[in-house]
């Protein structure tokens, strides 16, 4: 089939007003940091999930590769297609509808391309709590994204990441048939749980079209802290202190360094000290249902080791700290470019690689920085690295890339550790991921991408 004729054939499944060729597909082929461009024959914008199914039987006949994509809003590069390879990007954008609430079961059922700010709204609409804690991004990215990477955000201590929050799927298979697992059930013990294959598999297995989401109650109360310590080693302890004395009650606790906020007080406006002096690191605790006095004395029982600490109960107040944490990474992209690490150890040996990676990189390179911050509850640090003088920083990202990332998944290697936390591996990792996962994980994962996509047109390139 000729070009003209896949178009033609495209257009006659979706519409002419959803395909989109030449310059108009172009910002759909690269990621929202700029780091990566890929080339698409067109970009593909269906309607429902049978216009999916039909898509995908025309590319599978024509030997054409599919690039999921919701929002865009990947780390890693999952949702762009790569230079020359002959692909479709298929956005899903247009598929955001909610389908069914049922309150009383506490599930929601939405399509894939629907906002994860939209399933937020819908959930309090009917005093229910959707968890997924990606607030700073809730506008843009997509459900079928986040569920394709298995996000994680700054509830994951609490709720678990995204397939912790998944009920059922909808799935478009690599041949166009479509599976529906869209059940509501919490118990369902007959076999394997497939819905968690494609969760997380970044589109590469399928295509998510549809999903039935857990709800939660409504905290009836919140408390956020903010809190100054001295060091990492201190906030491992006060974490472990903090849920053996309030339990669930504890839902988020995040760390962040004095690089981070002296990029944010520089880049973002509206945007100032917690306290009245600077400190080296700081802690963003939330605690749900629990009195305000109740979260002071867990604190204060803690001990000196605390040097400052401020409470709110006050969204207003809570949300200026809560600024400064979301804004960390808009402020290092107007910073420049960094090299990027979201990588998992046990929460116990988040201070030992902080401290390890810190002493490696700083004997090895003069003047870089390190931006430490992130998800420390569950063991998940974003740690960048880039160089001081911004006059120098893209030649040395150019020459030492390799070698920082060499450093830092050294010493994730020897505790332990994953690469990748919570953005997945896209096209950054996908080489990467060999050098630091056992060979048996890996010929495992190549016989599941065989099975179901042997032609390997599911979002190729990607992964493994």
């Amino acid at each position: 089939m000729s070009y003209p004729d896949l178009i033609h054939s495209l257009s006659l499944i979706v519409g002419d007003d959803a395909v989109l060729t030449g310059e108009p597909a172009a910002s759909y082929c690269k990621d929202w940091r700029g780091r990566y461009t890929g080339d698409a024959l067109a970009v593909v914008f269906p309607s429902n999930t049978g216009q999916v199914a039909e898509v995908v039987k025309l590319c599978a006949a024509q030997q054409v590769g599919i690039v999921p994509q919701g929002g865009n809003t990947s780390l890693c590069g999952a949702s762009v297609p790569l230079p020359l390879v002959r692909q479709i990007v298929l956005n899903l954008s247009r598929m955001n509808r909610i389908c069914a609430i049922d309150a009383i079961n506490y599930t929601m059922t939405v399509e894939a391309g629907c906002k994860l700010a939209a399933v937020y709204e819908a959930a309090e609409g009917i005093n229910r709590l959707f968890p997924l804690g990606l607030t700073a991004i809730a506008p843009h990215c997509e459900i079928g994204g986040n569920l394709s990477t298995n996000a994680g955000g700054i509830g994951v201590l609490r709720y678990g990441s995204a397939r912790n929050l998944v009920l059922g799927l909808e799935v478009v298979l690599p041949d166009g048939r479509i599976w529906n697992g869209l059940r509501s059930l919490r118990k369902d013990n007959t076999g394997y749980d497939l819905k968690q294959l494609f969760i997380g598999a970044e589109g590469t297995l399928g295509i998510i079209t549809a999903a039935v989401l857990k709800l939660f109650p409504r905290p009836q109360t919140t408390c956020t802290a903010c809190v100054a310590i001295a060091s990492p080693e201190v906030a491992v302890r006060l974490l472990a202190y903090l849920r053996s004395a309030c339990g669930p009650a504890l839902s988020a606790f995040e760390i962040m360094s004095r690089n981070c906020l002296d990029l944010v007080f520089k880049h973002i406006e509206n945007t100032q000290e917690p306290f009245k002096k600077p400190y080296e690191w700081y802690l963003l605790i939330k605690m749900d249902d629990v009195p305000q006095i109740e979260v002071r004395n867990a604190l204060l029982g803690f001990g000196d080791e605390i040097l400052a600490v401020g409470l709110a109960c006050d969204a207003r107040q809570a949300e200026l700290w809560w600024n400064l944490r979301k804004n960390i990474s808009e402020a290092q992209k107007r910073e420049g470019v960094s090299i990027k690490h979201d990588i998992a150890v046990p929460v116990s040996r988040i201070a030992d690689f902080i401290a390890g990676a810190n002493i490696a990189l700083r004997d090895r390179f003069t003047g870089i920085r390190i931006v430490a911050f992130g998800h420390m509850g569950d063991g998940n640090v974003h740690y960048n690295v880039s160089m001081q003088d911004a006059s120098v920083n893209t030649d040395f990202i150019a020459q030492h890339e390799n070698e920082v990332n060499h450093i830092v998944y050294g010493v994730v290697r020897k505790l332990n550790g994953s690469i990748s936390a919570e953005h997945g591996l896209g096209q950054l990792k996908r080489t990467t991921i060999r050098d630091y996962k056992d060979p048996l994980e890996l010929e495992m994962m190549r016989t599941i991408k065989q099975a179901f996509d042997p032609e390997g047109l599911m979002n190729p390139g990607k992964v493994i």
